[in-house]
């Protein structure tokens, strides 16, 4: 069987960080990169990982990329703190590790997402997926502040079974969250957008809305569906404030 290494990001995730470890017992090396945690992530993560590396946080796609080649081993199974491998998902993991398919060199994994204590059926995030699965030297995350995905060079494929995914903590926490995601997409869209006008303050969070709540059924999922759509909205909004402000030289 191919020998897999595990790597999990972490920032401040004492809540979360004996779980996902245990998640992913079945790898040959976890590996754990931290980014200065003072919550005692760090210490915990010591006891039980494989290895641990620290590094000042940039951006996610960043941290993943100085990981990725410090991998011991040429599969990488990369899990974020507040994700979980299933049995299920796990019994297929092992099972491409045994025979991987020729020029394959990831997989798509998709996400059963919880937010507010539930599972979210709808709202946009119904057909969520995540390369994390693949070969070391043939992948690597594109350079983007926000929601960077992995390229590859050669054949995806996608497994059945899917993580467990939970992001959210306390609904401040997320909104946080949610704040330096704005921020950082303020970084993304500087170079593609041009002039800011109200199109990009009220038609665009509007539309951000109405996809999320309307089109893609948010509102079947009850009042958590409604906050998914307000918060995407909101952030939209945000993202555009904050890009001005950028533009302004003030933050």
């Amino acid at each position: 069987m191919n020998k897999l290494t595990a790597i999990i990001p972490t920032g401040n995730e004492i809540h979360n960080i004996e779980a996902v470890i245990a998640s992913v017992d079945f790898a040959d090396e976890i590996l754990v990169v931290d980014s200065f945690s003072t919550d005692g992530t760090y210490e915990k993560a010591c006891e039980l990982a494989t290895r641990v590396i620290r590094r000042e946080y940039e951006y996610s796609a960043s941290q993943k990329n100085w990981a990725i080649p410090q991998a011991k081993y040429e599969w990488i199974l990369l899990v974020d703190a507040d994700e979980r491998v299933t049995p299920e998902l796990k019994a297929e993991i092992l099972e491409v590790l045994k025979q991987p398919k020729p020029n394959v060199v990831a997989y798509w994994i998709g996400r059963m997402n919880h937010f507010m204590g539930e599972r979210v059926h709808y709202s946009g995030w119904r057909n969520d997926s995540v390369i994390r699965l693949f070969k070391r030297d043939f992948c690597t995350y594109q350079d983007k502040h926000v929601h960077a995905e992995i390229i590859t060079n050669g054949d995806v494929d996608r497994l059945k079974n899917k993580f467990y995914h939970n992001t959210y903590i306390t609904f401040d926490k997320y909104l946080e969250k949610m704040n330096r995601y704005a921020w950082w997409q303020a970084k993304d869209y500087d170079k593609k957008t041009g002039k800011i006008t109200p199109y990009h303050f009220v038609i665009k969070p509007f539309w951000g809305f109405f996809k999320h709540y309307i089109v893609q059924s948010g509102f079947r999922d009850g009042v958590v569906g409604l906050t998914i759509g307000y918060i995407q909205g909101y952030v939209i909004f945000m993202r555009y404030v904050k890009l001005w402000l950028l533009r302004k030289g003030r933050e």
